[in-house]
């Protein structure tokens, strides 16, 4: 089997979540989907599994983070043009998320920055490693 990553995220409304992803550009995967849980792909290695917070309590050993107001952690998504990085939040400011900062830019990556529902937290960004330092 290859190697894969799942990332599992407990949301308070599967639907409105689902449709959120939707609109970033994952796809969703029904063989790995119910009424408690929505798997997302992003690519063949990259998948978020959306899950209910009853259903993400079932694996949970430690109580569910309000990551409205506390950051669990960050994810990072590559793109492959500075366009697609830009259409990717635009889509999902109007499907509902928020982008909290504005686009950063390092000179050989940018990156902009987008919340879900619940406060997840995800930077889209685009790197030209010709425009990589070299120091």
């Amino acid at each position: 089997m290859a190697k894969q990553i799942f990332i599992n995220l407990a949301v308070k409304d599967l639907t409105k979540s689902m449709d959120f992803y939707t609109a970033l550009g994952f796809t969703n995967n029904h063989q790995f989907s119910d009424d408690t849980a929505k798997c997302m792909v992003w690519s063949e290695a990259i998948y978020v599994m959306l899950l209910t917070h009853e259903k993400f309590s079932t694996f949970a050993t430690k109580p569910i983070a309000d990551t409205k107001s506390n950051l669990a952690g960050l994810f990072s998504l590559s793109v492959e043009h500075l366009e697609e990085m830009s259409k990717i939040v635009e889509s999902g400011i109007k499907a509902g998320g928020t982008e909290p900062s504005e686009m950063k830019d390092y000179g050989f990556m940018q990156q902009r920055t987008i919340e879900d529902f619940d406060g997840h937290t995800w930077e889209v960004f685009y790197m030209d490693m010709s425009k990589m330092p070299t120091e």
